[in-house]
């Protein structure tokens, strides 16, 4: 793969043991450097690209050299890297006059978040921060993002400074980078949330309040709405602190919109905003974050889940949503084919903090709900390992944090 930084005058851009996550990085300099054709960019150095334990990498750092932009009306920064699942572009600095602004998009314009030089959430896009100078404009979709100056100016130097990028992996390297053991129990039987729109229409609409986490820019997990309020749920070994929610990207209604089709689109994205509890003890016990999302009523019509508040019991008829291995939103609500045996708790005891069932995860399933048969959650996923697989037992996580969501439904 290759990466082009150049810009443009244009009017418009048209039974084993279980892990965390299931997907632990290398231990070894698994990460070979990717040589673009053309300079422009390099891979940033390995301390400064993601890695946690248990958090299934799925993107690359790279930095280029400061590139501002003339203010110019139709003056564009193209950034694009061939083969990459999304870009995520950092600009150092805003250089704007009142009534200026920055768009960064997709080539086609379909995803667009703009920016002035308030960086107001009120009156523009959405972004994340990372403590350093600048911010990070929403993730594009894609191997390519357009970064455009809006100005009636005719020139004007230094307008805007991009400085480095995220760039998604595609799935091969996903499994090349990443470790994972055997979660996925006997033959996959997770299929797109949309084949189950009609035949299990619960399930289907439930699933609607699950995003995908992308964690600084390079890590990825599953997050889900809780109560009736702005609250999140995901794993602490996801994230713990409040740097790292600012940090991160939720992206709801990421899922296909066809069976099998692998046609997703960009959803919507918010960006983390306040933690509120972090659970006590190590990530084989209960293993949870509980935070707060930025322009919350983008995201209310996806819906909500709610914690049950008793013990569930084994036998239980279970299924759960979510974003493994990064794809797009997948259900678990059979074992192994089909309309054949669904997914159930192996075992509703199977230690002080976790239910085990067999339920196919993988890498990225990590902060998936573990549903019951009656739409309450009853586990919080983070572990994996044929034939436990475990979630957090959801009455105990409902014990520490129930007078900081509203849980009524």
């Amino acid at each position: 793969m290759r990466h082009v930084l150049r810009w443009l005058r244009t009017a418009a851009v048209a039974g084993s043991a279980c892990v965390l996550g299931l997907g632990l990085l290398p231990t070894s300099a698994a990460h070979a450097e990717v040589q673009p054709v053309a300079p422009g960019s390099v891979r940033a150095s390995a301390s400064d690209q993601f890695s946690a334990e248990g958090v299934t990498t799925v993107g690359e750092l790279r930095t280029i050299g400061a590139a501002p932009a003339n203010a110019a009306t139709g003056r564009t920064q193209v950034i694009s890297h061939p083969g990459a699942t999304y870009v995520k572009v950092h600009i150092s600095a805003l250089r704007l006059a009142r009534g200026e602004y920055v768009t960064v998009s997709s080539p086609d314009g379909r995803e667009s978040y703009r920016y002035d030089r308030n960086l107001s959430r009120d009156t523009g896009s959405d972004y994340t921060t990372d403590g350093q100078p600048g911010f990070w404009a929403m993730s594009v979709e894609g191997d390519t993002a357009v970064v455009t100056v809006h100005s009636k100016r005719a020139s004007r130097a230094n307008a805007v400074t991009v400085d480095r990028f995220w760039r998604g992996y595609d799935q091969a390297e996903i499994t090349r980078y990443n470790f994972s053991i055997m979660s996925v129990c006997s033959t996959d039987a997770r299929r797109d949330v949309v084949c189950y729109q009609n035949s299990h229409p619960t399930e289907y609409a439930r699933g609607q309040a699950v995003a995908r986490l992308l964690i600084g820019g390079g890590g990825l997990c599953t997050t889900w709405r809780v109560g009736n309020t702005n609250r999140m749920l995901t794993n602490k070994h996801c994230f713990s602190t409040q740097a790292a929610v600012t940090a991160s990207e939720m992206q709801f209604n990421y899922q296909c919109a066809t069976c099998g089709g692998g046609n997703p689109g960009a959803g919507t994205k918010v960006s983390g905003a306040t933690l509120y509890k972090v659970s006590s003890g190590g990530s084989s016990q209960l293993d949870y974050t509980l935070y707060s999302v930025n322009n919350f009523a983008n995201i209310q019509s996806f819906g909500t889940l709610y914690l049950a508040t008793s013990a569930t019991t084994t036998g239980t008829r279970i299924y759960i949503p979510g974003h493994g291995d990064g794809n797009p939103k997948r259900l678990s609500i059979f074992e192994n084919t089909q309309n054949g045996p669904t997914c159930a708790v192996s075992n509703a005891n199977y230690n002080t903090y976790n239910i085990s069932y067999s339920c196919d995860t993988s890498g990225g399933n990590s902060g998936s709900p573990v549903l019951s048969g009656t739409h309450r959650v009853v586990a919080l996923h983070h572990l994996g390992g044929c034939p436990a697989n475990q979630g957090a037992k959801a009455h105990l996580i409902y014990n520490e944090i129930a007078g900081l969501i509203d849980n009524n439904g």
